[in-house]
């Protein structure tokens, strides 16, 4: 309880003259009461002018509003052109397949016709685009299977080639791009150039030097000269080793001080960091070499060890019924390896070294 005796004298006169306001000091444990607030009073023009402002921001917020539904729904109506757009080709293909032969030819056959007129010989490029087919059958895909050998063996060559490159690419990729982000040194930076050098060259412009090299080496017409470009393509360097670097140093450190040594460090603590980056990498390698028909086609002259993009992409008039259940084949193992690591390619996309960002 606090006294007066206990107060200066300039205190004790204040307490005096707001005696009645003062009360709860001379009671023990009471706390001062709450100041009570004038009640504030609007003119008529104030009021008009609150109620001006007011309906003004109604007004934005509701034109803003406006704004944001119609950008969303002009983005939302472009990019279903564009899904649509880019989903027609795979629609078609897939309902095509299920068509008879004979349906097919009489559908595209005339993009093989040719007219002569007047010494010259004309393409004609008239199709009829049929998305539902007239009768429904499994033909295609039972000719394709089992009585034409020939294209399941191209398909399981474009496994063989693909598997071994994603697979050793990885392999090479990963210690190098380590190598890269773990140590420094001028010849380090020297050769990381030259890699993305390499890297923005167009595979067009490597594939001279690859042919002749393949022929100096001897695998000239072999799977070897397929396997080693790609084994060694600087893209996965390249990807991984930003991928590396964004691993915190410490993270390294307290390994070593554990006592892991540099090959534990690197199995045991960067490659599960980079999980998502190298699965990512992974499924673009593999979609890259899936449909690759330039390097087969220089550097493979026997069309028993091409793979199966290279017929889709030599199609004729007398396997044109075919090819639409021979591409739906085809699209099958990508789009399940997609499926499969779309989590991954996403996480590796957000990925930012140890941590997701």
């Amino acid at each position: 309880m606090i006294r007066h005796k206990d107060l200066t004298s300039e205190y004790r006169e204040c307490i005096v003259e707001r005696a009645p306001q003062n009360k709860w000091m001379d009671i023990e444990g009471a706390k001062p009461p709450k100041p009570v607030k004038e009640k504030k009073t609007y003119t008529k023009d104030q009021i008009k002018k609150e109620l001006a402002l007011y309906r003004k921001f109604i007004r934005d917020h509701q034109r803003k509003k406006r704004i944001d539904i119609i950008r969303i729904a002009i983005g939302t109506i472009i990019c279903g052109f564009f899904a649509v757009l880019f989903l027609l080709p795979i629609v078609l293909t897939i309902t095509n397949s299920f068509m008879a032969s004979s349906e097919i030819s009489s559908n595209y056959g005339a993009i093989f016709a040719t007219t002569q007129t007047g010494g010259k010989v004309f393409v004609s490029k008239t199709v009829n685009l049929k998305f539902i087919p007239d009768i429904i059958t499994l033909s295609q895909y039972y000719v394709a299977l089992f009585k034409s050998p020939a294209y399941l063996f191209k398909f399981w060559n474009s496994v063989i080639y693909v598997v071994p490159i994603v697979v050793f690419q990885l392999a090479v990729s990963s210690l190098a791009s380590y190598g890269f982000a773990r140590y420094t040194g001028k010849v380090k930076g020297v050769i990381f150039f030259f890699y993305v050098i390499i890297m923005m060259m167009p595979y067009q412009v490597t594939l001279v030097p690859n042919y002749l090299v393949s022929d100096y080496l001897g695998i000239l017409d072999t799977r070897w000269s397929i396997w080693l470009p790609g084994i060694f393509s600087p893209f996965a360097v390249y990807m991984l080793t930003k991928f590396m670097r964004r691993i915190p140093v410490s993270v390294l450190e307290a390994a070593r001080i554990d006592g892991a040594n540099e090959w534990s460090i690197f199995t045991d603590v960067a490659m599960p960091l980079c999980k998502g980056g190298i699965v990512s990498i992974a499924i673009l390698i593999f979609i890259d070499y899936w449909n690759m028909v330039e390097q087969p086609i220089i550097l493979l002259s026997d069309d028993y060890l091409h793979p199966l993009s290279v017929f889709l992409s030599k199609i004729n008039s007398g396997e044109i019924s075919l090819a639409f259940a021979i591409a739906v084949i085809y699209m099958v193992l990508p789009m399940l390896v997609f499926l499969y690591g779309e989590e991954y390619l996403i996480e590796g996309i957000t990925y930012q070294g140890g941590v997701k960002g």
